[in-house]
């Protein structure tokens, strides 16, 4: 149940129908937009839907109660009808501007970091990325530097002045990731750990949420429903490519997901082309598509000298292909009223 209150309903009016909606038993989110405030009645709602609805809707400054029938609530276009713009230091993602976040897989040692953020940064990249605790499938893979790639990110951010994006694995690893990153990135094997991302909605930085290799759209948005029930509003939703019956690509890129997750949610809405497809050669294309599909942002991997990156060097472009992708995204984000 949404509440949405009338266009100059006072504070004081806010502040009643919380207290209405607490009296209840319920939980209120209230999201105070620029022309009016909207209160997502938090619990279940089931036989008093009627008598609520009846007994909200008469409060004072009151314009309209609105049932939900999905099981998100918060992530729900009708709970912020003009769209979220998630704020990482100066860069805004969700409005009219598109941003990529490129970086390489891992982190792997100094001059790699810093070359690949260079390369980054020099293209028009608006955030890094790199991983520094990689969940890998095979337990003999390269896990990651931990802590050492965490400080090797900030050294790089301070170098360019991009933000960093990095992954999360644990909730035991928060403290450290937190002092390191501006972004926290739940990868597509982690969408699921709900105690992860109860935590993250205990903090104060964005989330990158990837969706599940088998998760439905609607799982997704479940999932980042927990994190922002904690109270961390700033959640973007990342495609990255589900598995398919064919072998042809590593996952199979679902376009349909960014115009219908941009209906649904108010979210900013990411594509990693990079994991959808797992080959360089079809990433520049993908990453086009998404962009013409409305995507808010691209997620692309890099690499100085992909043949011997430690992981995923086969989706990582060189600096000098990453570049000439950028003039492209340019191109597309005219062609459809963006910019990037």
């Amino acid at each position: 149940m949404v509440i949405v209150m009338q266009q100059g309903a006072s504070n004081q009016q806010v502040d009643a129908v919380i207290g209405a909606v607490e009296s209840e038993g319920f939980r209120a989110a209230v999201n105070r937009g620029e022309e009016r405030s909207v209160i997502a009645v938090l619990g279940v709602v089931d036989s008093q839907k009627v008598p609520l609805t009846d007994r909200f809707e008469s409060l004072d400054g009151v314009e309209r109660v609105t049932l939900i029938s999905e099981p998100y609530k918060l992530s729900s276009r009708s709970y912020r009808p003009e769209g979220t713009v998630v704020r990482v230091r100066d860069v805004e993602i969700g409005g009219n501007r598109v941003v990529v976040i490129a970086g390489p897989c891992s982190v792997e040692n100094r001059t790699q970091m810093l070359e690949a953020a260079e390369a980054a940064r020099a293209a028009g990249a608006s955030l890094l990325r790199g991983g520094a605790f990689k969940p890998r499938t095979s337990p003999y893979s390269f896990q990651g530097l931990g802590v050492a790639g965490l400080e090797l990110l900030a050294e790089a951010r301070e170098a360019t002045g991009l933000p960093v994006v990095t992954e999360i694995l644990d909730p035991l690893d928060l403290e450290d990731v937190y002092r390191f990153a501006d972004v926290f990135q739940v990868g597509a094997r982690n969408m699921s750990n709900f105690r992860l991302l109860e935590r993250l909605g205990e903090t104060d930085k964005p989330v990158l949420l990837k969706r599940g290799p088998s998760a439905k759209l609607r799982d997704m948005l479940q999932a980042a429903e927990y994190i922002m029930k904690g109270g961390n509003h700033q959640v973007m939703l990342c495609e990255r490519g589900v598995v398919g019956f064919d072998d042809a690509c590593r996952n199979t890129t679902d376009i349909n997901a960014i115009p219908v997750l941009k209906q649904w949610s108010h979210l900013p809405v990411i594509l990693d082309p990079s994991h959808s497809v797992g080959h360089t050669r079809w990433v520049p294309a993908i990453a086009r598509a998404g962009m013409a599909a409305g995507a808010d942002g691209l997620a692309i991997e890099i690499h100085p000298n992909p043949p011997k990156a430690l992981s995923d060097g086969g989706q990582s472009l060189r600096p000098e292909q990453f570049l000439a992708l950028m003039e492209q995204l340019r191109a597309v984000a005219r062609a459809v009223g963006r910019e990037l």
